[in-house]
């Protein structure tokens, strides 16, 4: 007796999928379902199971998976460099959307959000990076740029080129912000140290330093908020 032809389940799957995102939304869905569904869009057809979850496991989360570097992401076996290119601009759709919430009006008063833009942009950084948000003097966020990259845990920042370029881009204040990528926020003795001197200096030259973050994948710290500034 002949067997009865077998659906094709994966194309089923799939279609699965796409019906609960739309009717309940994506938060229901596990942390590879998401990058399941991402994949969907570089691996047309077959099973992007496997792959989500050997991402996930090589890189140990969602977080650190986006964050990754396209090379990073072309070494795990199976996966291609169009997964590589695609989560890059995933994670810089993320990045961007976050940074125009935070940017939408003074920042102190949008503290939140500005957290959460910094934890998407540097919290799973596996090198260390020292960024300097550049303020207004309404406090609205006109520059962001990455000053230094370093190793794994150190980076080098020199006083006088952060208050040089506040001064060269009409910036009255400044927010100072690296990640540990160890995962403690806690600042060192060296990051204690460089922020008073940019503080002094920044005094001298009529820059203000509103605050010095410490972001990692567990958290953050604030100098201000820890009496540190």
């Amino acid at each position: 007796m002949a067997k009865a032809p077998q659906s094709n389940d994966k194309s089923g799957h799939r279609e699965r999928m796409r019906a609960k995102v739309l009717a309940h939304g994506a938060g229901g869905l596990a942390d590879y379902e998401l990058l399941e569904f991402l994949l969907f869009g570089v691996q047309p057809r077959g099973d992007t199971k496997p792959a989500a979850k050997k991402l996930i496991e090589a890189f140990g989360s969602l977080g650190a998976v986006l964050a990754a570097t396209p090379e990073e992401i072309a070494r795990v076996d199976g996966v291609g460099p169009a997964t590589g290119a695609m989560l890059a601009v995933a994670m810089e759709s993320a990045r961007r959307a976050a940074r125009e919430q935070a940017a939408a009006g003074p920042v102190l008063s949008s503290w939140t959000k500005l957290i959460e833009y910094l934890r998407v942009a540097m919290g799973h950084a596996r090198t260390e990076e020292f960024r300097i948000l550049f303020l207004d003097s309404k406090n609205r966020l006109i520059r962001d740029e990455v000053f230094s990259r370093g190793t794994v845990n150190q980076t080098a920042v020199y006083p006088r080129e952060v208050i040089r370029r506040a001064l060269e881009i009409g910036s009255t204040a400044i927010i100072m912000v690296h990640n540990h990528p160890s995962g403690d926020p806690t600042p060192s003795r060296a990051d204690i140290e460089i922020t008073k001197d940019v503080r002094d200096a920044g005094e001298l030259l009529g820059v203000a330093l509103h605050d010095h973050v410490v972001i990692s994948k567990a958290g953050h710290g604030s100098f201000r908020s820890m009496g540190l500034l």
